[in-house]
């Protein structure tokens, strides 16, 4: 009983009191959500009456403030400066000017600034161009018809030969007259006075830039029924044949474009298909594109600048132009060195 007596006295006594309050009030929180809600409203309504009685040009000057991308910036060192910089007490203030107005943005306008300049210096190095090919041309022409017309053992021969300038470009025919072939019938041989006058052509376009297209051409006369061999494969071995010619006067072979067979399909004397001058050989002088011109630098480049050299090099360049005579008009490509049968 001692020993359990012990324990009793140990244990702690717990006393619990509770406490109750009236309704009172909640604290002073509320005072400053409504304190902060009536600093909003006057701020408001502060703001409304602002802007009922400022002046339009005060509210365009508030905006430009406000407006980073506005072209109004400082150019002074003095006031704030930097794109945020407002209004100073002297003219020489923060901004360009006392008073903003808005400016439209000038973006589009300096992009299509840009257009028309790459535009107009396209024009200017087609037109360029175009104007010393043909110079180049007529010199060739007259060069051409001067030494048949010097050369007593030419000069029988210029009736064979037409010389004109055409939108492809420099075109020379060799054709035959009534009783004066220029190849041996039916064959793709030539005779003396064609490799004359091959001759006489090959001195005259070897300082050109230009590449050559070689076509053969015959008259209507067809072949014997059943014929394997016919106008088809003699125009392209009559043009092949000037295509040697012409690498053996020492014109580099990479200037032959093309050479092309055209059979009968384009008379010179379309009244009467067999006349004879419907034989000939052409030899066309194609006219130059503008990136090809560039590249062997034909231009000053002083001036083409980024942007129009870009274009060029793409082939950009012929959205800026109208249809240009860069291209063989007619149904085939220029394809280098390829034999174009129609």
């Amino acid at each position: 009983m001692a020993k359990g007596g012990k324990q009793d006295e140990l244990q702690p006594i717990i006393v619990k009191k509770v406490i109750k309050k009236g309704g009172g009030h909640h604290g002073g929180a509320w005072k400053v959500a409504y304190a902060d809600f009536v600093t909003a409203m006057m701020a408001f309504f502060l703001l409304l009456w602002l802007l009922n009685v400022s002046t339009d040009d005060a509210l365009e000057v508030i905006s430009s403030y406000f407006d980073p991308s506005h072209p109004k910036v400082s150019t002074s060192t003095s006031g704030a400066g930097g794109v945020m910089g407002g209004l100073t007490m002297t003219p020489d203030g923060s901004m360009a000017e006392n008073r903003q107005r808005p400016v439209p943005q000038q973006n589009s306008g300096t992009n299509q600034m840009g257009k028309d300049s790459k535009d107009n210096t396209i024009k200017k190095l087609e037109e360029e161009l175009r104007a010393a090919e043909n110079k180049r041309f007529e010199e060739a022409k007259q060069e051409l018809e001067e030494q048949l017309r010097t050369n007593p053992e030419l000069a029988e021969l210029a009736k064979h030969l037409m010389v004109d300038i055409t939108p492809e470009g420099l075109r020379i025919q060799i054709i035959d007259q009534e009783g004066k072939p220029m190849f041996a019938s039916g064959s793709a041989e030539m005779l003396p006075n064609m490799e004359k006058l091959m001759s006489q052509v090959a001195g005259v376009i070897i300082p050109m830039h230009n590449d050559a297209s070689v076509r053969g051409h015959t008259d209507a006369v067809p072949y014997p029924p059943g014929a394997t061999y016919t106008n088809w494969e003699l125009s392209a071995d009559r043009a092949n044949s000037a295509r040697r010619a012409l690498i053996g006067e020492n014109v580099p072979k990479e200037r032959i474009g093309n050479v092309m067979g055209k059979a009968d399909t384009e008379h010179l004397i379309e009244d009467n298909p067999r006349d004879p001058q419907n034989r000939r050989i052409s030899i066309i002088m194609l006219r130059e594109s503008l990136a090809e011109a560039y590249e062997r630098g034909a231009f000053d480049e002083s001036e083409i600048d980024q942007e129009t050299e870009d274009a060029i090099e793409s082939g950009d360049y012929r959205n800026y132009l109208p249809q240009i005579n860069d291209s063989p008009t007619g149904s085939f490509q220029k394809t280098p060195g390829s034999v174009y049968f129609p």
